[in-house]
């Protein structure tokens, strides 16, 4: 018996759970931090709601699969039985045309040896149909009830799939109107989104593994978020974390950070490294190749100064520190860098 799939498994309710949960949620706040997290949770809920149909389809494969194997069994018992009929048949058939009645008719006239052969195979014959009706009815009982199998695993494939595509388009619009929302955002903020000829999705933290796929300062202008300063670009979650930063700096100082550089191609990196020996990471090393650095000014880039103090102390409320080497080897007052594993948590 194909056993039936159940309605729910742990990441259709996951995603359900999620939908339900971004339904009854306020209104999109305005801090970028909370919009990014919103991104990213919407992205995850669609991600593992996607995952859900998917392993509910591969299930579902399965029970097809067996079904067919069950119909194959239906099939060969089938041929089975068709082989057990025609020996009768044969021999019915053979009575048929005896006029006399063949082994029969000295059964029928009285005789002792041909009474006992005749009895034999009328014996033969009604234990042989009793025989083929019994198969015959534990087939069609079979055939009954694989029948409904099929019917109801076809149903349940059907119905399953319309759930979760439903539960699927509700997340997708979901995570568009989040990433929509924080796009807007970052364009009040002055953050060019489309700058360069890219598109919004540049700024999109649910995009961040593609940046992942390109090597260390190959980065494409379609995976670097622009930032407020001009010509100043990150990875998404990065840019979005500095921009929030940024905006907390203003606040304190009444301007927004100072940046002297961020991402670097390798080009870039090459030079700074013949031109700064001992200043600058191996090409191809160096975090402001990932989009994750950026060198600051503006008072930061003087070691305890009410600027890099104030940075030091809040600059993880956002994602960004001051890495340990760069206190003294080499001693880097301006350079930061934003921490993924940190953001994450924020």
């Amino acid at each position: 018996m194909i056993s039936m799939i159940s309605m729910t498994s742990p990441g259709m309710a996951h995603a359900r759970s999620a939908t339900h949960e971004t339904a009854d949620r306020k209104p999109d706040p305005t801090n970028l931090t909370e919009l990014r997290r919103e991104a990213e949770k919407s992205s995850q809920a669609l991600a593992d709601a996607t995952k859900a149909l998917e392993q509910r389809q591969t299930t579902l494969a399965k029970a097809d699969k067996e079904l067919k194997g069950k119909l194959e069994q239906l099939r060969t018992a089938n041929l089975q039985l068709g082989k057990m009929r025609q020996p009768l048949s044969d021999l019915v058939q053979s009575l048929y045309q005896e006029p006399s009645g063949g082994d029969m008719a000295p059964f029928l006239n009285g005789s002792d040896d041909a009474s006992l052969r005749a009895l034999s195979d009328m014996t033969y014959l009604v234990s042989g149909r009793d025989e083929i009706l019994a198969d015959a009815g534990r087939l069609y009982q079979q055939q009954q009830r694989l029948a409904g199998e099929a019917q109801d695993l076809r149903a349940t494939k059907l119905l399953v799939e319309a759930q979760l595509s439903v539960e699927i388009d509700t997340l997708r619009k979901r995570s568009a109107t989040v990433v929509k929302s924080l796009s807007q955002t970052l364009v009040k903020l002055g953050v060019r989104v489309n700058q360069g000829g890219r598109s919004g999705a540049a700024c999109d933290p649910t995009r961040v593994s593609s940046a992942a796929q390109y090597p260390n300062g190959l980065l494409p202008a379609d995976v670097l978020c622009p930032l407020q300063q001009r010509g100043r670009e990150l990875r998404a979650d990065a840019a979005i974390a500095f921009v929030a930063l940024s905006e907390a700096y203003r606040k304190q100082f009444g301007t927004p950070i100072c940046v002297t550089d961020s991402y670097r191609n390798l080009a870039q990196q090459q030079s700074i490294f013949y031109r700064r020996p001992g200043f600058a990471a191996v090409p191809g090393r160096s975090n402001h190749g990932l989009g994750l650095a950026v060198d600051l000014c503006g008072g930061v880039q003087t070691f305890r100064s009410v600027q890099f103090n104030w940075l030091e102390s809040n600059g993880k409320r956002f994602g960004w520190i001051h890495p340990d080497w760069a206190y003294h080897s080499p001693f880097e007052p301006w350079h930061w860098e934003y921490d993924p594993k940190l953001g994450s948590l924020l």
